[in-house]
């Protein structure tokens, strides 16, 4: 259903490349962050601000993707919808999260991440990252009255590079051809310092240019210096390194799993199936750790012994001896032997660095109704004391500088107060003390 092809999009749980060899691309226009969610009902569909939500294309446990046509750009998205109460509740986080700009304690590698921060992670990841084989994440809707967050993504409308398992796989030219902007997509992300952690055919999306890009950051890993170092098994089973599910191995760097992830989803491209499987966990994970790469011997055509060589060693079961990202891109298959070589990193990478305040506030809400109501009736009073609070001593935090900021957004004047703890992110975003306007009583607020 819809326009042309068939619609695919980002895959849930919580989420959807140009060619390396094309021109300079452009920047990325920044995510849009809207705070005030409109749903209208209407004889054909339901309205979500301006738009108009079609038929559903996909289905998790947390929520649902639905096609969204945009009205203002007369342009078909793919938007994800998740359900904060599902995410808290299946996940087993009986309590309300905290509040989204309440400071919290580092985490460490051992605790696991709550439901909701791994959704405001990706957000704050997919925000930052600008490049043609990353997914790209046009807007955010997150009103704190509602319970549903909405995630706006481009529609990738030729769906995933392919089906796993299918008796149908790529050939030689056309693997070579994806496996090179994943190359690409991967030394980006390393280059940010972020894992993926979840490499693998049906998270490759092609765009209608017959480019794909890479989705779903749900379970991806920020690190400092050079590389990861996790201690968690996450991921899917099939697409897991051995040293994850090693019982002797008590951490693994992070940059071999992604690795190892790309090697087994060249293997899917080429033979239709992962090279290691089986209905049992246990028994595939046993044969991740001992078997060999093999590959049936009805695969036509004949796999080069180049491409071979590439899985193999991608494919190394002892993580310090895989091959490289780096050596990868210099991989005679890869390159045809030097007939198609891929970009340097510094043409391919720019630096992008995400915050722990940046995770924090990866939705930005409005305040509350009662906020609002305070701050009308202070200007009606001409008076930045708390008109409610007889002791005018402890009210004095609104007279200072940087409290209430004005935004024009569609000819109105809105005005949003500010907590202390926003205090410095709104000045990190450019207001300074002598930017602040004059409140004035007829000012339009909401």
């Amino acid at each position: 259903a819809g326009t042309n092809g068939c619609y695919i999009y980002p895959s849930l749980l919580y989420s959807p490349v140009i060619s390396p060899h094309s021109s300079p691309r452009l920047p990325r226009r920044p995510t849009v962050e809207s705070h005030r969610v409109s749903i209208t009902d209407l004889q054909d569909c339901v309205q979500l601000n301006q738009y108009k939500l079609k038929d559903e294309i996909g289905k998790g446990s947390y929520g649902v993707v639905k096609l969204a046509y945009n009205e203002d750009d007369n342009t078909y998205y793919a938007m994800k919808v998740l359900s904060k109460k599902k995410l808290i509740r299946q996940a087993g986080f009986p309590r309300r999260p905290p509040p989204r700009g309440a400071k919290v304690a580092p985490q460490t590698s051992a605790q696991p991440k709550g439901p909701l921060d791994s959704v405001y992670q990706e957000i704050a990841i997919l925000k930052k990252l600008d490049h043609p084989n990353i997914v790209n994440l046009v807007e955010v809707l997150d009103d704190p009255s509602e319970d549903h967050l909405y995630m706006v993504f481009e529609l990738m409308k030729q769906g995933p590079v392919m089906e796993v398992p299918t008796d149908k796989p790529l050939t030689e030219e056309q693997a070579r051809f994806y496996f090179q902007g994943l190359i690409m997509g991967i030394e980006f992300l390393h280059y940010q310092k972020i894992i993926h952690r979840d490499i693998k055919p049906s998270n490759l999306l092609v765009g209608e240019d017959g480019q794909i890009k890479i989705a779903d950051f749900g379970v991806s890993n920020q690190f400092e210096g050079t590389d990861a170092l996790l201690t968690s098994s996450v991921g899917t089973p099939a697409f897991m390194a051995p040293e994850t599910i090693s019982e002797s191995r008590k951490n693994f760097h992070g940059k071999a799993l992604d690795v190892w992830a790309m090697g087994v989803t060249l293997y899917c491209f080429v033979v239709g199936r992962c090279p290691f499987m089986d209905d049992q966990i246990l028994s595939l994970h046993n044969k991740i750790k001992n078997q060999l790469v093999e590959y049936p011997e009805h695969t036509r055509p004949v796999l080069s012994e180049e491409l071979k060589d590439l899985i193999l060693k991608m494919l190394d079961k002892n993580p310090e001896t895989r091959i490289t990202v780096p050596q990868i891109k210099l991989h005679p298959w890869v390159t045809k032997h030097g007939v198609e070589p891929l970009p340097t990193e510094d043409e391919n990478c720019t630096l992008i660095e995400v915050t722990e305040e940046e995770v924090e506030n990866s939705v930005k809400h409005v305040p509350s109704l009662a906020t609002v109501i305070l701050v009308k009736t202070m200007l009606r009073k001409r008076s930045f004391g708390n008109p409610f609070d007889g002791n005018k001593r402890e009210e004095r935090f609104m007279s200072a500088t940087g409290n209430l900021v004005k935004n024009k957004l569609s000819g109105n004047v809105k005005y949003y107060y500010l907590h202390s703890s926003q205090r410095k992110q709104a000045s990190g975003d450019g207001l300074k003390s002598g930017d602040l306007p004059e409140v004035g009583e007829d000012a339009v607020l909401s």
